[in-house]
């Protein structure tokens, strides 16, 4: 496949080998041959033979060198090398003592220096001001011991070839929720941090009747004082419409949803797995892009069908491939073998079929590639449990008595793709295209004139393309001030032009048939009211997703997408959200 300039850039900044000196010593090619001969080879241990090892390698080979399937990040970075880590996502236990968080900050470290990221609760730690009765003195909290595991990620990703990302988690009802909410508000704070408040439907309710509720010290479970559910609701909105953080996290729909009786408190960085104590996930993208016909006015469901199966089989010999760096990851994960295959390049697949994102018709369609993809899953996922057995837990969890073996108890999820999206040559997971033209500042300094292919190939075809035209774009980003037909400007619309209401029903729309969770980020324009923020957050509660983030456009003085005299994009811009909190 031919892979564009940028994607060949990242591939050698960060997933190609290397040698000693830091030289890159590995093609694209030799990349996919080292993955796919690393996970085909987990066919052994159920019984292939070398020809059907072979084949199975061909099979997974093939999808990554067409860029139709690319696995996350570690896969790609670490099959078949010296740090055989090959997962994105892990969830760490935080209790409260000062060796259980300490125990979990080297975790961190450890799990961020292959590659991975971490999400982490910390609802459990006594609020400041509380006593510890072991040395007569007075806690600090728990804002203050995330800067402890936010110093150690930025320590530790100096020397790592991905950035280090958690997620942190605080109860609506812990005592230090206000200082926890508006722990960003301050520059330079919390930096390597996505923050959620974990809510669940009572408070909702609550906020709705404006009812006031108390606040819980965790550590022996007495009322501390009352709040007003409101107030709180407010805060989170003000803060979220200010910097972009919080977002929310709906821990009742997490678990009515969760297919096994344990309960989930927190997700990984980007909200797109929800996991239990110690839990990873595998995850993979499909290219929408490359999954229609010819013609390219539908969509080929037998490709997708094949891609799909292929992949998942692809993603539980992962697990299997996968050297753990804790022994208590390795054992929950080999218990409940959860893998999360999800999309990316829905916003080009939507303008091919000529179908505007904020339309029904976009949504219902959603929904109906979505459910496919979740029917073939499970399918295969039956097919795998039932050759190779059934994952250890499947006799607590939702599947048993559904079905007579299941190899996974999740199989898709919806993650943001941000760098392989890059390397895919197409936009983030299932983010609307942010900009039709733009300025891109490569890591060699250069500047490129970036723009979507999609409208070049239309406007080339509509005899309204030039150069003149598309500098005109990329100094504004948007086709809403230019003179071209209505239904081009329709269909070629961007994030901020779209009402934060198709945002949201287009992740419910995912989320309706997704196991796990969806990543996506409600980017807002600019001039935005916290009124905005304070519908997405209820809509996203309404239709039923498990988690919302909201990123204002300015809200943050670092992005990776500029808009000022032109719009400018980092080397790693990904077409998806603005934030750097997003990109992985």
């Amino acid at each position: 496949m031919e892979i564009s300039k940028n994607a060949l850039k990242v591939l050698e900044n960060r997933y190609l080998k290397k040698d000693e000196k830091g030289n890159v010593i590995e093609t694209f090619e030799e990349m996919v041959s080292r993955v796919a001969a690393t996970i085909s080879e987990i066919d052994e241990i159920y019984g292939a033979d070398e020809e059907e090892v072979r084949k199975t390698e061909e099979k997974f080979s093939q999808m990554i060198r067409s860029l139709e399937f690319l696995p996350n990040s570690p896969t790609l970075m670490n099959a078949g090398t010296e740090i055989p880590q090959l997962s994105a996502c892990f969830v760490l236990p935080v209790e409260d003592s000062m060796e259980s968080i300490f125990n979990a900050v080297k975790n961190m470290a450890i799990i961020q220096k292959t590659g991975g990221g971490t999400g982490m609760d910390f609802s459990r730690i006594r609020p400041k001001g509380d006593v510890v009765k072991s040395t007569g003195g007075i806690a600090s909290g728990p804002v203050s011991f995330m800067r402890v595991f936010d110093v150690a990620t930025e320590i530790t990703k100096q020397g790592g070839r991905r950035r280090g990302a958690n997620m942190g988690i605080l109860r609506y009802d812990h005592p230090d929720i206000e200082n926890f909410i508006t722990a960003k508000s301050e520059k330079g704070i919390l930096e390597n941090f996505n923050l959620s408040v974990a809510v669940e439907d009572r408070f909702m309710e609550m906020v709705r009747k404006s009812e006031d509720y108390w606040l819980i010290n965790p550590r022996n479970g007495d009322k501390v004082r009352k709040v007003n559910a409101m107030e709180i609701f407010n805060l989170i909105v003000d803060s979220a419409w200010k910097n972009g953080d919080p977002g929310l996290i709906f821990l009742d729909e997490i678990n009515r949803k969760h297919p096994l009786p344990e309960r989930i408190t927190t997700t990984n960085p980007c909200g797109e797995v929800p996991l239990l104590p110690y839990e990873s996930c595998n995850l993979g993208s499909i290219n929408l892009t490359r999954m229609l016909k010819k013609g390219r006015n539908e969509i080929d469901y037998k490709k997708l069908e094949e891609t799909v199966r292929n992949a998942i089989h692809f993603l539980d010999n992962v697990i299997d491939a996968n050297e753990y760096p804790l022994p208590e990851i390795e054992k929950i994960t080999k218990m409940n073998r959860k893998i999360g295959l999800g999309v990316m390049g829905w916003a080009e697949t939507l303008l091919r079929l000529k179908v505007k994102y904020d339309s029904n018709e976009a949504i219902e369609l959603a929904e109906e590639l979505m459910s496919f993809i979740s029917e073939k899953a499970r399918q295969k996922s039956a097919e795998l449990g039932k050759e190779r057995g059934s994952f250890p837990n499947f006799d607590k969890s939702v599947w048993y008595g559904k079905y007579e073996h299941m190899r996974n108890a999740t199989v898709t999820t919806i993650a943001p793709t941000g760098s392989i999206s890059i390397i895919a040559g197409c936009s983030s997971g299932i983010e609307p295209l942010f900009a039709i033209a733009y300025i891109r500042y490569a890591l060699n300094g250069n500047k490129l004139l970036e723009v979507n292919p999609e409208f070049e190939e239309v406007a080339k075809e509509g005899r309204f393309y030039s150069d003149e035209l598309m500098r005109e774009i990329s100094r504004r980003g948007t086709l809403k001030d230019i003179n071209l037909p209505e239904d081009i400007r329709e269909l070629f619309v961007t994030a901020i032009d779209i009402k934060q209401e198709w945002h949201v029903r287009m992740q419910a729309a995912f989320q309706k048939y997704t196991d796990n969770a969806v990543s996506k980020t409600v980017n807002l324009p600019e001039n935005a009211k916290r009124e905005d923020v304070e519908k997405v957050f209820i809509l996203a509660y309404e239709l039923k997703c498990k988690g919302i983030t909201v990123y204002r456009y300015g809200s943050r003085e670092r992005q990776v997408l500029y808009i000022k005299e032109e719009v400018s994009a980092e080397s790693e811009y990904s077409g998806g959200c603005m934030s750097r909190a997003c990109i992985l």
